[in-house]
């Protein structure tokens, strides 16, 4: 570890009990430091670097796991629980899946939650964000370059996550991660249909561009624009999908008719 790096699990340096060890696994949850299927570190590593025995982390680990924070693998080690998955449950999501209404009411909610992130963001990311905003950024355009889709779609889910920890919001990072859960699964729509657009991948790494460049200058309003111009070209494009989709399924059906027919 060279000198610049921060140690994730520090030594408890008070009464060293599992409540310590627990807590401070438990902030690192929450403010997203530990992403869901994250491995931690062996029993052995982790005891030394919290400078606890090995009884007092077996405790604290045993109450994490009865929380649903963690969970251990039999002969895996332990692991960060899908705690993202949980804040919808899966009734709820095949109930959104089965009706149109929600992939609207989802691109509204995504329109406001994410203009207001990266006002936030412009304002209070950190070198440290800043830094890892631009290597996201970077990455999408070397993969756009490329002609890679799926690593400039990754690097794109990618990218407005990182803004959600820019804006330093415990609430507003774990709603965004349960809503780009969401997207990923294809819940509302399938993200190709987007970039399958005439012009749309360009169109997509522009506004990218503007939104990371907003952030950097600290601009809010300019930060909190781009993003919600971002999400307004998203539901225009899906809408158009959607409507170019539904006319290929009547003219398909006609054509299907007429030969028939004949």
């Amino acid at each position: 570890m060279t000198e610049d790096q921060i140690d994730l699990f520090a030594r408890i340096s008070h009464s060293r009990t599992a409540d310590e060890v627990v807590q401070q696994i438990e902030l690192l949850i929450l403010e997203g430091v530990l992403r869901d299927g994250d491995r931690l570190p062996g029993e052995r590593e982790l005891s030394k670097r919290f400078d606890v025995s090995r009884p007092i982390l077996r405790e604290a680990l045993k109450e994490l796991e009865g929380r649903g924070l963690v969970e251990s693998r039999h002969g895996g080690g332990t692991f960060v629980a899908d705690v993202v998955g949980q804040i919808f449950s899966r009734p709820l999501i095949d109930l959104i899946a089965r009706h149109h209404k929600a992939t609207q009411d989802y691109l509204e909610y995504r329109r406001e939650l994410e203009g207001l992130t990266a006002e936030l963001a412009s304002t209070r990311a950190t070198d440290y964000d800043r830094d890892i905003l631009t290597r996201i950024i970077e990455r999408m355009r070397r993969a756009h370059a490329a002609g890679d889709f799926d690593a400039e779609l990754e690097a794109d889910i990618e990218l407005h996550q990182a803004i959600g920890e820019s804006a330093h919001n415990i609430i507003l990072l774990h709603t965004l991660r349960a809503c780009y859960r969401l997207l990923q699964q294809g819940i509302f729509f399938h993200r190709n249909s987007v970039f399958d657009a005439p012009g749309a991948r360009d169109r997509l790494l522009v506004q990218h561009e503007a939104i990371y460049e907003a952030i950097m200058a600290r601009d809010p309003a300019k930060a909190k624009a781009a993003s919600q111009s971002h999400i307004d070209f998203v539901a225009a494009a899906t809408r158009e999908a959607e409507r170019t989709g539904e006319w290929n399924r009547i003219a398909r059906l006609r054509m299907q008719q007429r030969d028939r027919a004949n």
